[in-house]
């Protein structure tokens, strides 16, 4: 198990969308700890993705719209401090490259669709489950999909518990931590889960690397020069 702390890859842009991103999810939060646990409960259960609802939904029981609202809503709340403290700090370690390949409107959209795509494959593998799911790591998976493809050889700081702090490449870190979440994915299959939506960063990690044709800037390469992952425009244009 490794805690990614920083990466060595300035973007030479304020990534004002990512910022906002991870404010507004704080702000969700800080929401739902004023709430008292009846009124919080309720709120959740009203605004997380649940599965079982989409089906439902489309035999007749209940409407269709919020059955799907939730996909949106749910990415900006989170079941505790561990949960958003360890969102936010991917987010903010990984978004902020991404953005700068993206330009800001474009990231926007990539970081919502990424989150919906995750959602969608989260209910394709539990149709029947009524348990709600909540939190940004779907959208999140997505920002990892296209930063592992981008910038394989940035450098990342990681903390790894009995050894210390380590540089280690952005496609190694995050290559480990896919196939982390295929193997908890395919463990889960048929159980009775952690409480963990696996299938959801499966699917936002997918959709974040096919999705990077559609959304890269087209005046920056889609691939680094540096080996530390930065890019560098005036390099490009000589």
């Amino acid at each position: 198990m490794f805690l990614p702390l920083r990466d060595e890859n300035a973007s030479g842009r304020f990534p004002f969308v990512n910022v906002l991103l991870i404010l507004a999810n704080l702000a969700v939060f800080v929401y739902q700890l004023t709430l008292t646990p009846r009124v919080e409960k309720a709120f959740v259960l009203a605004n997380a993705m649940i599965p079982a609802h989409i089906p439902s939904a489309l035999a007749g029981h209940g409407s269709l719209e919020s059955a799907l609202l939730p996909l949106f809503t749910s990415m900006f709340l989170h079941a505790g401090f561990a949960h958003i403290l360890g969102n936010m700090l991917f987010l903010w370690i990984f978004g902020d490259n991404v953005e700068a390949r993206f330009g800001h409107l474009g990231y926007l959209l990539f970081y919502f669709v990424c989150g919906i795509g995750a959602g969608l494959t989260h209910i394709l593998f539990n149709l029947n489950s009524h348990l709600p799911a909540v939190g940004a790591s779907g959208a999140i998976s997505g920002v990892l999909g296209a930063y592992i493809l981008l910038f394989p050889r940035a450098h990342v700081l990681v903390f790894m518990p009995g050894v210390g702090m380590m540089r280690v490449a952005a496609g190694v870190v995050l290559g480990l931590w896919f196939v982390m979440q295929l193997l908890s994915g395919g463990m889960s299959i048929g159980g009775p889960g952690e409480g963990v939506a696996f299938f959801a960063h499966i699917g936002g990690f997918v959709a974040g690397m096919a999705l990077i044709g559609w959304f890269k800037r087209p005046d920056v390469p889609f691939f680094s020069p540096a080996g530390n992952g930065r890019w560098d425009r005036e390099q490009w244009r000589r």
